[in-house]
């Protein structure tokens, strides 16, 4: 081989160990740090500042009005249940954002219909669990119900 070669050579799997040294560092680096959290108060802020008309009174709701996480990291968080429903996952994305590593990053999608409420399982690799069966879509949800996503726990409440 010519000496050219042997340097092409030589620099080239110089490029590629620094590619790799870099691309080490950015893994720890987001390890360390951990994912960027989206601040949702701006956004709650800017709703508050801007008058919204009034709203015409509802019905009485039946059924559960709030969801309570109780075994996991989060036990004890609460959150309401809102027309526009929730998503629960590991993404930042996510309404209530769970720190389980059996959890996926978009895990359940809890909904309201006319009759109720309702979880859909989003193709998570663990699965949903109500009780003791594994969901698929369109589980129905009632005040009590226990949800299992990884080693977290979900109780709707009235």
């Amino acid at each position: 081989m010519s000496e050219l070669t042997v340097t092409v050579i030589r620099l080239g799997l110089l490029a590629l160990l620094w590619a790799f040294v870099f691309s080490v560092v950015g893994v720890l680096r987001g390890d360390l740090y951990g994912t960027r959290v989206v601040s949702r108060s701006t956004k709650q802020s800017r709703a508050q500042e801007t008058p919204r008309p009034a709203k015409p009174p509802r019905a009485i709701r039946r059924g559960p009005t709030n969801i309570t996480v109780i075994e996991g990291s989060l036990r004890g968080t609460t959150l309401p249940l809102t027309d526009a429903g929730l998503l629960i996952g590991r993404n930042p994305e996510c309404t209530l954002v769970l720190g389980d590593d059996f959890a996926s990053g978009r895990h359940v999608r809890i909904y309201r219909r006319d009759d109720g409420w309702y979880a859909d399982d989003l193709g998570s690799t663990n699965g949903t669990w109500l009780g003791n069966q594994r969901i698929g879509e369109g589980a129905r949800l009632d005040v009590g119900s226990r949800l299992r996503i990884g080693r977290t726990v979900i109780e709707l409440r009235k």
